[in-house]
């Protein structure tokens, strides 16, 4: 097996559709090596702990609203053609994700790892919930067949907080600026949502290698 290592927010609208091209290629060649892990990236590490408006954010962040517009129209046009669903209108907060993280690192613990970032990608994109809200985090890891009372009970206490942004920080000390980045084998680096087709030819050049 060969480690991919994923740097992703579960804000992150490109981290979102790169996972669907690199899934798309995946389960084209289902005897692809690859044995993944994600790791925390926060887009926002200095949001407020209850987030903020996300008409406010996206205005901030993008120089006004028709700043904001060009982007997300732009990253709509890529969603649809990846196959990829987001309702933006039913996101209303831009939430921390520093709870998020946690609860995606406590999934790998129980081999639940990409089930929760699909659970969280899902919740937050196409059904508009607050992922930065602990009661919607417990919600979330008992739909991805966690147990919800754990969750709730980790999530009301500092458990692996400090942890994750140590993570965090590491990542950007040696130059991840942006997310998704993929580490393959961990030598290789791969930033941005990359086509599947990229991903298909890296998965037939590993085949193709002396074991």
């Amino acid at each position: 097996m060969i480690r991919l290592d994923i740097l992703s927010d579960p804000i992150c609208p490109w981290c979102y559709i790169g996972k669907a091209r690199l899934d798309r290629a995946l389960e084209a060649r289902p005897e692809h090596p690859f044995l993944i892990e994600w790791h925390p990236f926060q887009l926002n590490p200095e949001m407020p702990p209850e987030g903020m408006d996300r008409a406010a954010y996206l205005e901030a962040k993008f120089g006004g609203r028709e700043g904001a517009v060009r982007v997300y129209t732009q990253i709509a046009e890529h969603a649809e053609q990846a196959g990829v669903e987001i309702n933006f209108d039913k996101i209303r907060r831009t939430p921390n994700t520093l709870d998020a993280h946690r609860l995606i690192h406590w999934a790998g613990l129980e081999g639940r790892q990409t089930a929760i970032v699909s659970a969280l990608f899902r919740a937050y994109f196409r059904e508009g919930r607050d992922i930065g809200d602990a009661g919607t985090l417990a919600d979330i890891a008992a739909e991805a067949g966690l147990d919800r009372a754990m969750v709730a009970h980790l999530l009301a206490t500092d458990a692996d907080r400090d942890d994750i942004i140590a993570r965090d920080r590491h990542a950007r000390e040696r130059g991840v600026t942006a997310v998704p980045t993929f580490i393959i084998g961990n030598r290789h680096v791969v930033q941005g949502a990359q086509p599947s087709q990229l991903w298909l030819d890296v998965i037939d050049e590993l085949a193709e290698r002396p074991s």
